[in-house]
C-alpha cells in the first residue's frame, strides 16, 4: 500500500487507509479479516494435509499428475502457515512485528509459494497436453521418478526467483498521513520511483501472466487434439482408447479448473499492486477501497485452500480415499476391536482344541490377509 513521501514508494498497511472517524468500520475489520484468515488456515491445512496424506499413502495414487497436484498442496501449506498469520497480524498493528529477519525471509517464502503454484500449473497443463496428444503413450515405470525431479526442479527455481526478494526487502520508518511514524516492510529499495514500478510489473509478468499464456497455448492444442480425436481412434483399439482418452479429459478438466481458480484468485492482488505502485503519489482512503483491497487479499489467500475440495467434488476416486481418511479414526478402532475380539476367541479354541490346532491357525492366518486387504484399501 503506497503513500508519497519525498518521491519515494512508502508501504503502510491497510488499516491505516481508513479515513478518520471510522472507528466502526475499524473495529469490524480487526475483528472480522483475522477470523476470516483463522477460517481460511483450519480449511486449508484440512484439505491440504489429507490430500498429501492420501497421496503419499496410496501406491496406487502416486501417478503423474498428483504428484505435481501434492507439490501444489506443499506450496500452499508453505503460504498458509507462515504467510496468511503474518498478513492478519496487520490488522491489529500499524508496524512491522516480525524484525528485519522476517522482512527477508516471509515475502521471499509467499514469493516462494506463488511461484510453486503457477509453475506447477504450467507444468500439469504440459502433461496433460503431452497425455492428450499422445493418447496410446504408455506411462513407463521411470515417469514417476523423473516427475519427482521436475516438482523439485521447479521449487528450487521458485525459491531462486524469490531471492532477491530477501536481499532488497528492508525496514523502513514511514511517516502516514498524521505524521505519525512506524516500522514498515517494502519488498524494494526506496531510491527513486522506478522500484516499485518495476517489481509490481515483472512480479504480475513472471508469476501470473506468461505462465496463464503458455497455459492457454496447451489448453488451445489439447481442444485442437480432442476435437480430432473422435475421428482418429482406429477401431480394433476404439473401446481401450476411449476409456484411456476419458480419464485423460476428465484430469485435463481437473487442471483447467485449478488454473481458473489460481487466476480468478490471484488477479485482483496482481492488479490493484500495479494499481498502488503506479500512483503512489495519491491515497485512496475511502471505504470502497478498502474493501476492495480487503476482497483481494482474502481472495489470494483462498487459493491456497481451494484446490482439494476442487478434486473432491471433480474425483470420484479422490472422493473415496478423502472419505475414508476422515472415517479412518472410528474405522481403525471397529477393527482393533473386532482384531483383538478374533484373537482371542482364536487364543480360547486352540486350549479347549488342541487337536485342531492346524485349522484354527490357517483361519485366523485367512482372516488377518483379509483384514490387511480391507485396511489397505
Amino acid at each position: 500500500m503506497f503513500l508519497e513521501g519525498n518521491g519515494s514508494a512508502q508501504l503502510v498497511p491497510d488499516a491505516v487507509l481508513l479515513p478518520p472517524g471510522q472507528g466502526t468500520a475499524m473495529f469490524t475489520v480487526r475483528c472480522v479479516i483475522p477470523s476470516l484468515y483463522l477460517l481460511i488456515i483450519t480449511v486449508g491445512l484440512l484439505g491440504n494435509v489429507t490430500l498429501m496424506k492420501i497421496f503419499i499413502s496410496n501406491s496406487a495414487m502416486r501417478s503423474v499428475p498428483n504428484i505435481f497436484i501434492s507439490s501444489l498442496a506443499a506450496g500452499d501449506l508453505l503460504l498458509l502457515v507462515t504467510c496468511v498469520p503474518v498478513d492478519a497480524s496487520r490488522y491489529f498493528s500499524e508496524e512491522w512485528l516480525f524484525g528485519e529477519v522476517g522482512c527477508k525471509i516471509i515475502p521471499a517464502i509467499q514469493l516462494t509459494s506463488v511461484g510453486v503454484s503457477v509453475f506447477t500449473l504450467t507444468a500439469l497443463s504440459a502433461d496433460r497436453y503431452k497425455a492428450i496428444v499422445n493418447p496410446m503413450d504408455i506411462q513407463t515405470s521411470s515417469a514417476v521418478l523423473w516427475t519427482c525431479v521436475k516438482a523439485i526442479t521447479i521449487w528450487i527455481i521458485s525459491m531462486l526467483l524469490a531471492v532477491p526478494e530477501a536481499v532488497f526487502s528492508e525496514l523502513a520508518h514511514i511517516n502516514n498521513t498524521d505524521n505519525a511514524t512506524f516500522k514498515a516492510c517494502i519488498p524494494y529499495p526506496m531510491k527513486d520511483d522506478m522500484h516499485p514500478k518495476i517489481h509490481s510489473v515483472l512480479i504480475f509478468l513472471v508469476y501470473f501472466l506468461i505462465p496463464l499464456t503458455i497455459i492457454s497455448i496447451y489448453y488451445c492444442h489439447i481442444a485442437k487434439s480432442l476435437i480430432k480425436s473422435a475421428h482418429n481412434i482406429p477401431g480394433e483399439y476404439s473401446e481401450h482408447s476411449k476409456r484411456q482418452m476419458e480419464t485423460r479429459k476428465r484430469l485435463a478438466k481437473i487442471v483447467l479448473v485449478f488454473v481458473g481458480f489460481f487466476a480468478i484468485c490471484w488477479f485482483p492482488n496482481h492488479v490493484l499492486y500495479m494499481y498502488r505502485s503506479f500512483n503512489y503519489n495519491e491515497i485512496d482512503s475511502s471505504i470502497g477501497h478498502m474493501v476492495v483491497t480487503l476482497v483481494a487479499r482474502v481472495l489470494s489467500f483462498c487459493n491456497s485452500c481451494v484446490n482439494p475440495f476442487a478434486l473432491y467434488f471433480l474425483s470420484e476416486s479422490f472422493r473415496r480415499h478423502f472419505n475414508n481418511q476422515l472415517r479412518c479414526r472410528k474405522k481403525s478402532q471397529q477393527e482393533r476391536s473386532a482384531s483383538y475380539s478374533h484373537n482371542s476367541s482364536a487364543v480360547q479354541m486352540t486350549s479347549l482344541k488342541s487337536n485342531t490346532r492346524n485349522t484354527v491357525t490357517s483361519v485366523t492366518q485367512l482372516n488377518g490377509h483379509n483384514l490387511k486387504q480391507e485396511m489397505s484399501l
